[in-house]
């Protein structure tokens, strides 16, 4: 089937386009999920680490006001000279008191001069000058602090506070000096460590790093670094020189002019957040691809609805066109048949009166031949319309198709063979067995004529049970059980432009003498009689294939039932004649009397019901035209069954619209017949039904 949907078309596009917005709406709203959680781990680091900072920053703050009380507490005793500095006692003394204050290490006495007065150790001091603020100028309640040093025999640095006092020993005095470990500055850092990227460190705030953790790879360096930090705000993203992002919080301790610096690098502050990132991206990247498999899959359904419609309105259109041919067919028929019907009617009787040795009677016998191929050929036509009077019964199919393969096996051309596939025995079918015959031949017959150099002719019959509505090629298939017969060619197969017409009545694509294109406008006719569809496929030089799919029946077959002899005479039974064609009741009533039988005509349906109404136990029988204005012929049946419920009633028909004997059957009529009927043939159905 060509595609009828433009790949490039906005409703093509659509899908991808709704798909598409859709995972930017899911896209846009993951980012700012994320950046959320961005922010909500980054404002919890920064509370941790502001907390941790400003613990660590009191603590050392009090940890040197304990170091200054000390300090001052010797400045005390010295101006009051209490602190005992004789030779030898010296030593002693300050190292006692250097014990008393947790975090000193050593203490030294320090003149104006820069001379050692006293030590609790032999190493000599910090260089004054590594003193800020400078020593020279330092209030006297006021500390410095000196640079990180190194002394002799320790395997760390240290930092010293200094703090100046007057007379004494030294006559002018000097400075008190108290050397730490620089490792003291940094406190309980090690125990409330949050993290292993977790760093601090301790400045001046000149600048100088007093103390640090172990490879503080993200601390600032020294100098202007450190004071930038402290003109900014206490919590801080920074890039640090070797090109690392961290989480800086730092508080000031202003007493002793020292910064406490506490970080975290980034990198591993958003691992949680960056894993759920991930995860993240991986899932909008599942997500795009099932949108993008999806919408793909939308389109695909798209594009095999437009296809579906547009074959069901190919469809639509074609058997919109059929039925209107059907009706038409049918209209004209009908108006034949009354028309054959005096010929053949009249015809008989003249025939019975002529000498059967005279040219008459030659002559009458070529115009009854005439009349009857015409009347074959209306029933050719009035089963592709659907308005014939033909049986309504139970038959298995498969005898039936079996029997046209056995009458066509033994009249193949040379090259043709016959394969048949036929496994559905016991399966049942309602409708006339010889139309199911003749759709089978014609089908077959055409198969081996679109062979004329040989090939495979292939019949098959299955069940086949449809489920949902389906679109045919001519037909659509309501769900149900249906018997599908196939026949299948290979010869030229059926052009675009000819599968259009294909079953209209007359066409073909043969000569004048090789058909009437009447074969498969019957096939269709009897499919759509029984219930079902048809479906062609086919391309040109392949081949051709046509299933037809017929309802299945469960009913039970029929009885057999004995006939009488065709030869059996009226004995004066009453019957009820009517026809709206006055001369069609005149020719009936002159057949019927010549039966036996006493008719009773009318051309008004309304006069003859009433007489049945008034005298049903008066007559044998009803014989009535089905297309009548007013009351048709089923209508009549359906009224009187009300007062005569087993009057027989003889139903003929020109043409009674379509389903025609599914309608006579549930009206109760008892027997159908086509017109124009032979008098023979009108014997036997009366003799059938009235004796």
């Amino acid at each position: 089937m060509p595609d009828v949907q433009d790949p490039g078309a906005p409703s093509a596009r659509r899908p991808w386009l709704i798909g598409g917005a859709l995972w930017f709406l899911l896209a846009l709203a993951a980012t700012a999920g994320l950046w959320h959680l961005r922010s909500d781990a980054l404002e919890s680091q920064s509370r941790e680490l502001g907390a941790l900072s400003l613990a660590l920053t009191d603590e050392l703050d009090r940890g040197l006001r304990g170091v200054e009380e000390g300090l001052k507490a010797m400045r005390t005793e010295l101006i009051e000279q209490r602190l005992p500095l004789s030779s030898g006692v010296a030593t002693r003394s300050l190292l006692t008191r250097a014990e008393l204050m947790p975090m000193v290490d050593t203490l030294w006495l320090v003149g104006a001069e820069g001379q050692v007065v006293a030590a609790s150790a032999a190493a000599p001091p910090p260089d004054l000058r590594a003193f800020a603020p400078d020593l020279g100028s330092l209030p006297a309640e006021a500390m410095a602090m000196s640079r990180p040093f190194a002394m002799a025999g320790r395997h760390e640095a240290l930092v010293a506070l200094a703090l100046r006092f007057q007379g004494g020993p030294a006559a002018h005095g000097g400075w008190i000096v108290a050397a730490l470990p620089a490792s003291t500055l940094l406190g309980a850092f090690g125990a409330a460590i949050p993290a292993a990227d977790a760093r601090m460190a301790v400045f001046r705030n000149d600048g100088v790093r007093l103390a640090s953790t172990p490879l503080s790879v993200a601390l600032p360096e020294e100098g202007g670094m450190a004071r930038q930090l402290a003109a900014g705000p206490s919590m801080a993203l920074r890039r640090f020189a070797d090109g690392s992002e961290s989480l800086v919080c730092l508080h000031e301790v202003l007493r002793y002019g020292i910064l406490v610096l506490v970080s975290r690098d980034l990198s591993a502050t958003f691992t949680g957040w960056r894993q759920a990132a991930q995860a993240t991206a991986l899932v909008m990247a599942m997500l795009l691809v099932v949108i993008a498999v999806a919408a793909d899959a939308v389109r695909r359904a798209n594009r095999r609805h437009a296809q579906a419609q547009k074959a069901l309105q190919t469809q639509l259109s074609r058997a919109s066109k059929l039925q209107s041919l059907g009706t038409l067919a049918g209209g004209v028929a009908h108006d034949f048949n009354n028309v054959l019907a005096g010929i053949v009617g009249y015809g008989e009787m003249a025939q019975d009166a002529a000498d059967p040795r005279s040219d008459q009677a030659r002559h009458l016998r070529k115009v009854l031949q005439a009349a009857l191929r015409g009347k074959s050929l209306v029933e050719r036509i009035l089963s592709f319309s659907r308005g014939g009077a033909r049986a309504s019964m139970v038959f298995e199919l498969e005898p039936v198709v079996q029997e046209v393969l056995d009458l066509l096996s033994g009249s193949l051309r040379p090259g043709i063979v016959l394969e048949r596939a036929l496994d559905v025995p016991g399966a049942r079918l309602r409708g006339d067995p010889t139309q199911a015959f003749e759709a089978v031949m014609n089908l077959s017959a055409n198969a081996m004529q679109a062979m004329p150099d040989g090939g495979m002719l292939s019949v098959q019959l299955r069940r086949e049970l449809v489920g949902a509505p389906r679109v045919l090629s001519h037909s659509a298939l309501a769900p149900g059980r249906y018997l599908a017969l196939s026949v299948a060619d290979q010869g030229t197969g059926v052009t675009p432009d000819v599968m259009e017409h294909l079953f209209e009545p007359f066409f073909t694509t043969r000569s004048a003498q090789s058909g009437t294109g009447l074969g498969l406008a019957v096939v269709h006719g009897v499919v759509a009689e029984i219930g079902g569809g048809i479906d062609v496929q086919s391309r040109p030089g392949a081949g051709a294939r046509f299933t037809l799919y017929l309802r299945e029946s469960t009913d039970p077959l029929p009885s057999a039932e004995v006939r009488p002899a065709s030869g059996a005479q009226g004995n004066g039974q009453r019957l009820l004649v009517l026809d709206d064609e006055p001369e069609l009741v005149g020719l009936l009533i002159e057949i019927l009397e010549g039966l036996g039988y006493t008719p009773e005509g009318y051309i008004d349906a309304d006069a003859a019901l009433e007489a049945l109404r008034e005298r049903p136990r008066d007559y044998a029988g009803v014989i009535t035209d089905e297309a009548m204005p007013g009351l048709t012929g089923t209508q009549l049946t359906e009224a009187l069954r009300d007062f005569a419920p087993g009057l027989p009633v003889l139903l003929l028909s020109g043409y009674g619209g379509a389903l025609l004997a599914r309608r006579a059957a549930e009206a109760g009529v008892t027997r159908i017949l086509a017109k124009p009927v032979e008098r023979a043939q009108l014997a036997r159905a009366l003799a059938e039904l009235v004796h």
